[in-house]
């Protein structure tokens, strides 16, 4: 008897006021490498109604104007309507940033101090991170996540063109559900978009244009069932949306970061901080080693997990978990191909992914992860021959 279930995965446009506090956190961050590429950036945004207010640690010799990057940042959202309570133009901004701490300073940099155990770089904080593929997509990506980002970034695109639908505005979210039998996606089951839209249009046109002219132009028509239900602006209007209509902050969105909830997620957030931070940077090189990994054809699925202590340079563990899919080979012997392979230790997955660029504000919207861009390292499958050779 086959095995069937629904799974769903959202996603959110540049608009939403999350997204809007994670586009400002890493408009800061690239800034300040885009200057000096050995900033300490830990940079926290909230944003309600008119007001933005900046907040955290940040130690860098970049010099620029904070206040303009905010603004252009929220311009090329696109809040500049002459509606819009939270207006590039006009927004109030509340500026709290600080200097890193020295006791966190002393931990991750590459030197000696009293009381700590290596000289060489450790990691900015404890913590776990994840890092996901499987094979069910070109970009070796879950299903519902990518299809929930292709919606979200065909609003954007027709949004920002401004002829087909001049009613549409920044604020959007999407969500997909995948009918899977035996592990494949085999249908969608629904479809839900919520855009927001100036007064003057009415429902019955948004949902007839959000149907036709993004939902099955987007989605694979093989997949779209006389059954697939589309639920459009389901409450009927959403005039009042971005900062005006719901407060955001910077890291609230980790789940649509990342694998839309298939693969798991170790809880920290990535906007705003710079790649010593590996909440950050060890989750890009979680996707890196686990993208390699099914890429090679070791497994299906493939879920890797790393550990650190704050100030230590070494993972404290390191988990391969291919759930049952690996080809000819066990989990532990890709275990031990990878550490052959990658190192772990915080320095070095700067120095392999070529973190310390201003590269960030690419990754902010629809998902770090799964983008064709070769500014983003992580998603590259150079390790294959390597891997391969290691397996043991």
């Amino acid at each position: 008897m086959s095995k069937r279930f629904i799974f769903s995965s959202e996603s959110v446009g540049e608009g939403h006021p999350d997204k809007v506090a994670d586009t400002i956190s890493d408009a800061i961050l690239d800034a300040c490498l885009a200057q000096d590429k050995t900033s300490r950036v830990a940079c926290e945004t909230f944003v309600k109604s008119n007001i933005v207010v900046v907040g955290g640690e940040i130690t860098t010799k970049a010099k620029f104007n904070y206040n303009e990057i905010i603004r252009e940042a929220i311009r090329g959202i696109g809040y500049v309507n002459n509606d819009d309570v939270f207006h590039a133009d006009q927004v109030f901004i509340n500026n709290y940033l600080t200097a890193q701490s020295p006791d966190i300073s002393q931990g991750v940099d590459a030197k000696k101090a009293k009381g700590k155990k290596t000289a060489e770089q450790g990691a900015g904080d404890q913590g776990l991170m994840f890092g996901y593929a499987c094979n069910e997509t070109p970009e070796l990506m879950p299903t519902p996540i990518m299809f929930a980002h292709r919606l979200g970034r065909e609003l954007t695109k027709i949004r920002k063109a401004g002829k087909k639908a001049p009613w549409l505005r920044p604020d959007a979210k999407s969500q997909v559900s995948v009918v899977y039998e035996d592990g494949k996606p085999v249908a969608i089951s629904n479809v839900v978009i919520s855009t927001q839209h100036a007064a003057s249009v009415e429902h019955k046109e948004i949902e007839e244009f959000c149907i036709e002219e993004v939902i099955k132009k987007v989605l694979p028509k093989a997949l779209l069932t006389p059954k697939t239900e589309f639920l459009i602006n389901p409450t009927g209007r959403f005039v009042v949306g971005g900062p005006q209509g719901d407060s955001g902050l910077t890291g609230r969105k980790i789940i649509v970061d990342t694998y839309g909830g298939w693969g798991r997620h170790g809880g920290g957030a990535f906007s705003g901080k710079d790649p010593s931070k590996v909440d950050r940077s060890a989750a890009y090189m979680g996707r890196y080693v686990a993208k390699n990994v099914v890429a090679a054809g070791l497994a299906t699925h493939c879920e890797v997990q790393f550990a650190y202590a704050i100030g230590h340079p070494n993972p404290v563990s390191v988990y391969v978990n291919t759930f049952g899919t690996a080809q000819g080979v066990s989990d532990e012997a890709i275990t031990q191909a990878v550490e052959e392979v990658f190192s772990f230790k915080p320095a070095d997955i700067v120095k392999q992914l070529n973190l310390l660029r201003p590269i960030y504000s690419k990754t902010t919207n629809y998902g770090h992860f799964g983008k064709d861009d070769a500014d983003l390292t992580w998603e590259k499958t150079d390790k294959v021959a390597a891997l391969k050779k290691a397996i043991k």
